[in-house]
């Protein structure tokens, strides 16, 4: 599987999140919560949302399923200017990304495991230390076989 390089330009993007890990995986909790309110979310651009991953530098080098990390539940808006209560602004910043175009289930994380333990050894790119996203369209349906999303990991030139 080969990815597209893209140059993503900064977003504005309006969610809520949850610090969590692998074994503590709290992502059902977070994106029932989200999904409850984000109607309330007046200036967004498009319906496509976003899950979000925000990692310690070093999360990759020493991996542990046990090690926290921040997961955002997000859609791109506009503007900050009508920010729904308990709701927080995430900006994300422009960068060079690896995306993936994944079909299946969610709960098959085969695809990450080719990502990071295949594709990026045998690339000429590294991790860069920015967040990671899966890009969820018209066609991701949760935990469906058929379900579509795009799969953004932050990358630089070795």
């Amino acid at each position: 599987m080969k990815p597209r390089i893209e140059k993503l330009s900064e977003k504005k993007l309006i969610g809520l999140h949850t610090t969590m890990s692998l074994v503590n995986n709290k992502t059902g909790e977070l994106w029932k919560s989200f999904m409850q309110r984000r109607r309330e979310i007046t200036n967004n651009v498009s319906n496509d949302l976003l899950s979000l991953q925000v990692y310690n530098p070093t999360h990759f080098q020493s991996f542990n399923p046990n090690t926290t990390f921040e997961k955002w539940a997000l859609t791109e808006v506009s503007d900050f200017d009508s920010v729904p209560n308990v709701m927080e602004t995430f900006l994300l910043s422009d960068g060079l990304y690896a995306v993936f175009d994944h079909k299946g289930s969610g709960a098959d994380n085969s695809i990450f495991q080719y990502i990071y333990g295949t594709w990026i050894p045998n690339s000429e790119y590294v991790l860069d230390d920015r967040p990671h996203f899966e890009l969820l369209g018209e066609n991701y349906k949760n935990n469906d076989p058929n379900s579509e999303e795009e799969i953004w990991i932050p990358i630089k030139p070795k």
